[in-house]
């Protein structure tokens, strides 16, 4: 797009310069915003904003946003976008996901918990579920974002924000806080697989979902993916208790046993694999001891057993395994299922650098629907971030050199 196409307020040389050369955010803008943003004004301003959020320094204020593409005259135009419009949120996402399904090819879909610190209790969904840390407010808002992961790149395409009971429960603070009628309440475990479910009937094929930490009810956790019919990756504590399976297996006929007394039983099993460490720079590679072994996966109330496969993991042979996997994928290879594991790796530093970037975390509003149309946006500018360098021919070591 050139500079010839500005007029009025948008025309000097400093806004303009923040669309030169014409990039992927107006690839991505002609192809996402369509279906959800039906009149031209509205395409047209969700596009800046994708731009100002790139552009602008330091927190995604809308002040801030407006100030990297168009100054004061643009600061109404772009909150009455998040704040006052009235589009959906869920078509731009899906169009998102059908798009980078096709630019990355995921492997696995990451379900990323996202903390939010706030200060004051107005902020939608704030409450004091957070861990507190020095210096930083022991409350906030809580999110899940499904994320598409490969071994290359990862990035956000569903969101949902957990609403704490006393913000479901209290019909003024619902009001002010505009949030619809049909949202109930769920505890965390509850939000992150309603992320999951809310992505199923969306026209892009589905992964195999992999879930950074269970919670308190294990068997209840396997069970919601199943019943979503879709396979699950879950780390688990050492101390997490299941049943081996296989009989040639030391165990097996035990009763329930920790997942670190299983995996360190058959210790003599473990066999080398290689994986890509996102931590590492572009081309780390990094070498585990890994063993597979057989066993039942939770139950919750009455059911037959399932099969599903325990994973072992040793950074050093000569100390306890440093992590364990539990999966119903029991007979992919256990290589597999291990890099397939570090995708979470991938997505949690992913979300800490590149999402702090684009401002996933830093909506100042305080409506439901607000916070999704910006989280909504964020993801699209967090796509053009990861698109971009492949299109301008920008290595990766050279991304690395920048970042």
């Amino acid at each position: 797009m050139s500079r010839a196409v500005f007029s009025g307020p948008w025309a000097d040389p400093s806004w303009a310069a923040v669309h030169e050369p014409a990039d992927i955010v107006a690839e991505l803008s002609a192809a996402l915003f369509p279906r959800a943003l039906r009149r031209k004004d509205q395409r047209w301003w969700a596009e800046q904003y994708v731009r100002g959020l790139l552009a602008a320094d330091g927190r995604k204020s809308v002040r801030r946003i407006a100030s990297a593409v168009g100054g004061g005259a643009a600061e109404q135009s772009l909150h009455h976008l998040i704040a006052a419009s009235t589009w959906s949120w869920s078509p731009m996402r899906e169009e998102l996901a059908r798009h980078l399904q096709d630019a990355m090819t995921p492997s696995a879909w990451v379900v990323q918990p996202m903390a939010i610190p706030k200060v004051g209790e107005h902020s939608v969904g704030v409450g004091r579920h957070l861990v507190p840390r020095p210096g930083r407010p022991d409350n906030g808002q809580q999110a899940f974002g499904l994320w598409f992961a490969s071994e290359r790149s990862s990035a956000p395409v569903n969101w949902r924000l957990h609403l704490p009971g006393g913000w479901i429960r209290d019909q003024e603070r619902r009001r002010r806080a505009e949030i619809p009628d049909g949202v109930g309440e769920e505890t965390l475990e509850e939000c992150a697989a309603a992320v999951v479910r809310s992505t199923l009937g969306w026209r892009v094929p589905r992964r195999p979902v992999v879930l950074g930490a269970a919670g308190p009810d294990l068997g209840a956790t396997t069970r919601r993916y199943q019943d979503a019919g879709v396979p699950l990756l879950v780390r688990v504590s050492g101390a997490t208790t299941l049943t081996v399976r296989e009989p040639s297996l030391p165990g097996f006929g035990a009763g329930p046993l920790s997942a670190g007394r299983i995996t360190d039983s058959v210790r003599a099993l473990r066999r080398p694999v290689p994986w890509t460490d996102p931590l590492g720079g572009p081309a780390a590679v990094r070498s585990s001891l890994v063993v597979g072994v057989p066993v039942d996966l939770p139950r919750t109330g009455a059911g037959d057993r399932r099969p599903g496969l325990l994973i072992g993991e040793w950074s050093d042979p000569r100390r306890p395994p440093t992590e364990f996997w539990l999966t119903d994928l029991d007979d992919t290879p256990v290589p597999v299922l291990l890099r397939l594991a570090k995708l979470a790796r991938r997505v949690a530093r992913d979300c800490a650098t590149a999402g702090e970037e684009v401002g996933l975390r830093d909506f100042v509003g305080r409506s439901f629907k607000g916070w999704h149309r910006h989280t909504t946006l964020a993801s699209v500018a967090y796509a053009a971030r990861t698109l971009a360098p492949a299109d301008y021919g920008v290595s990766d070591a050279q991304e690395a050199r920048s970042a």
